[in-house]
């Protein structure tokens, strides 16, 4: 499907690749970031029955999309040149390569085939100190693991990994690199150092020559590989620039500055401060990763897969309306008639929650409406992000009245009110932030081939209102995880419910 094709004033344009959670992105967007065009598709996982929780995905299926959609989008652009190809995925996904350079096989960042060796590191601090982040099978190198244990044939014909990002500019180059904001989530890397950890490697006894060489995001590895030019349908003399981790090229969108924070409203949303030195928090509950931008990193908690239980109780409640109609059922909607637990996270909580729902009054009454659902559901993400936002506050502070969102999440102005109102910030969107990864890949490209553009910079901005209402609120969405947290028993198993 093809969205938000505009003409153009402008004939040079990139092309920007987003492997994310859910789907395959491939837009196009101009020089000055205008977003000509986007095309997506769903990403096919395949369940591995080696494993009790691992999932898989074929490359050269996924790069077929890839090229299709790449055609898709520039077939309704006609005139167009495009000057550069970059890429951004899903930050704990890879794909493993083998010795001739074929694709063997993908891991996505919800695999977690290596979850059964999660004791194989004696001292889990160690690994927190070089890495910034709690070592869990989330990452690359437990699922590395849980190859080399369990799946000898792709063991021993693996010769590298790469990042899917990565390995999308491989595919368009033939050049096999490491990001270093995609490092930073391998277990593998000393994120205050910026390099590949031997370390590291004899802790997980990875052999550290399936490390490829690291590179800079906004480096240039060449032109567009011959082939992939003829299949794509653009010039040969195309760049292949390097770009990174989705949520780096999202925070890149908003054009912020260190010491300020950005919510990041995805399939996941994490919240970020943007620091030059290297942090940690003492009781483990924050990552910490190399930007894109050379000098800075990115200080984060995550409330988790808000934004995918937004998408699929959008699904139910509203399959075919627009966000508008969604927007003016909400507006009518401002009670706490109904409220809701959906797995969010909280950084400070040492499990997840495994049981959630909605609470509201019975026998149930005519006054409850889908607006409802979708409310409580709103009520969730802004409070979550709320209780991560005071976390990263604990421990590194936050003087800035304002704080940056984007994605597509942020749609909602009822959202952005509410963290507006939970955080009392000012919450402040740039023009185009539904599309953040795509923009970031265009400035990203900018810099790589140093040309000046202007970029629009309108900026619309939310006050925060109403604390004591939002205070409610937060009260009462603090009970109901409080009940939903309260229902395991004391051996772990789930408690029954009528």
């Amino acid at each position: 499907m093809i969205k938000n094709i505009e003409k153009m004033t402008a004939k040079e344009a990139y092309l920007i690749i987003d492997i994310g959670t859910g789907n395959v992105r491939v837009a196009a967007a101009g020089i000055n970031g205008d977003v000509l065009g986007v095309a997506r598709e769903d990403i096919h996982y395949n369940r591995d029955d080696k494993y009790p929780d691992a999932l898989y995905f074929d490359p050269e299926l996924l790069w077929k999309q890839v090229t299709g959609l790449a055609r898709t989008v520039l077939q309704a652009l006609p005139g167009i040149a495009i000057k550069a190809v970059t890429a951004t995925s899903q930050r704990e996904g890879i794909v493993l390569l083998g010795k001739n350079g074929e694709s063997l096989i993908g891991l996505p960042n919800i695999d977690h085939r290596g979850r059964e060796w999660d004791n194989v590191l004696p001292d889990k601090t160690i690994v927190y100190k070089i890495t910034g982040r709690y070592p869990t099978s989330l990452f690359s190198a437990f699922k590395l693991l849980g190859i080399k244990k369990r799946w000898k044939e792709v063991w021993q014909s693996c010769s590298n990994f790469v990042s899917i990002s990565d390995w999308v500019e491989y595919k368009l180059s033939g050049v096999i690199k490491y990001e270093h904001s995609q490092a930073s989530e391998t277990l593998l890397y000393d994120v205050a150092a910026k390099q590949w950890s031997q370390n590291l490697c004899d802790l997980f006894n990875l052999d550290s020559s399936m490390l490829p060489p690291l590179a800079s995001s906004g480096s240039i590895l060449g032109p567009v590989l011959p082939v992939i030019a003829d299949a794509f349908g653009i010039s040969p003399d195309a760049a292949v620039i390097v770009g990174g981790g989705d949520t780096q090229l999202a925070i890149k969108s908003t054009q912020p500055a260190v010491e300020d924070i950005v919510i990041v409203s995805g399939t996941t949303t994490p919240i970020v401060k943007l620091v030059d030195t290297y942090m940690l928090d003492a009781q483990q509950r924050t990552w910490t990763s190399r930007d894109i931008e050379p000098n800075r990193l990115v200080f984060e908690a995550n409330a988790g897969v808000t934004g995918l239980n937004f998408q699929r109780l959008k699904e139910i409640f509203y399959p075919n309306e627009t966000y508008a109609v969604i927007e003016q059922e909400l507006a009518a909607t401002k009670d706490a008639f109904c409220m809701a637990s959906l797995g969010s996270l909280v950084a400070d909580e040492k499990t997840p929650l495994i049981k959630g729902g909605f609470i509201f009054p019975t026998p149930v009454s005519h006054q409850l409406t889908r607006a409802h659902f979708v409310w409580a559901t709103m009520i969730d993400i802004a409070c979550s992000i709320a209780e991560n936002y005071k976390i990263l506050c604990e421990v590194v502070g936050h003087q800035s009245d304002y704080v940056w969102a984007c994605g597509g999440g942020l749609q909602s102005i009822t959202l952005r009110s509410l963290l507006a109102g939970l955080l009392n910030k000012k919450v402040q969107v740039r023009v185009g932030f539904e599309q953040s990864s795509v923009i970031g890949g265009a400035l990203i490209c900018n810099e790589a081939l140093q040309v000046t553009a202007d970029f629009k910079s309108t900026i619309e901005v939310v006050h925060p209102q109403q604390q004591h209402y939002y205070a409610a609120l937060y009260k009462e969405w603090k009970k109901t995880r409080a009940h939903f947290r309260s229902l395991k028993s004391e051996n772990g198993s789930l408690k029954s419910e009528v």
